[in-house]
């Protein structure tokens, strides 16, 4: 069976040290998606790429996201502004949903049809092997932390992963065999997994959050999706 994890509260400095390290973070969150997403903007719009232009979205989705926990940690309690940094996040994710769709059905009815990029492979092969470490240690510190809105943002960058992985697909395909149809399903793809983020974001996930005390909270802990 999986351990489980500590159910007891961070010491007041080891609750220092992890609300550091989150700032951190958020730092180098937004540094890094402010370079992707004028990349994947400016590549996705000479390219007519609507997965490109989606994910240059979501990068900018990820900035407001990683801003939201640092307006919340940037107050002495954080926990009087979570509720409202989650909503943000979740806000973000159903925006970015619903433009993606709607750009997705104007490439399949044949406007503005994606041509090859191989800024944007390049672009996908980076964050895709990027993001998976910098979620990890996200996931782990807002975990130990006891932060939903910490794990949101780290399960923001865990999307930008899953989002790499199906850009890349795409452009690929769309490269080597000509389906300028599987950029726009690639994109739809990118909705559907932003809407189920968003869904969660809204939630709070809060069983992934350190209970106050063992019991009968112990055991849902061990059936969230995002604990070990």
């Amino acid at each position: 069976m999986p351990a489980v994890p500590s159910l007891t509260r961070p010491s007041p400095q080891r609750k220092a040290l992890l609300t550091k390290r989150i700032r951190w973070l958020v730092v180098a969150t937004i540094s890094y998606n402010v370079i992707e997403a004028i990349v994947a903007l400016t590549e996705g719009t000479r390219a007519s790429s609507t997965a490109l232009i989606g994910f240059g979205l979501d990068s900018i989705i990820e900035v407001s996201s990683a801003a939201a926990v640092a307006w919340q940690f940037s107050a002495r309690n954080p926990e009087a502004r979570e509720k409202a940094a989650l909503r943000i996040i979740a806000f973000s994710f159903f925006a970015l949903a619903l433009y993606v769709s709607v750009d997705s059905v104007r490439s399949l009815l044949g406007i503005g049809v994606a041509r090859h990029s191989p800024i944007g492979i390049a672009l996908a092969a980076a964050s895709l092997a990027i993001m998976p470490t910098l979620s990890w240690t996200q996931r782990s510190t807002a975990r130990e932390l006891g932060s939903a809105s910490a794990l949101a943002d780290s399960k923001q960058t865990l999307l930008c992963t899953y989002l790499s992985a199906v850009l890349l697909v795409g452009l690929l395909l769309n490269a080597a065999l000509g389906w300028s149809w599987a950029d726009p399903i690639a994109a739809f793809v990118i909705a559907a997994i932003a809407v189920r983020e968003g869904i969660n974001a809204w939630r709070g996930d809060p069983c992934c959050a350190i209970p106050a005390a063992p019991g009968a909270e112990a055991a849902a802990a061990r059936d969230c999706d995002c604990c070990p």
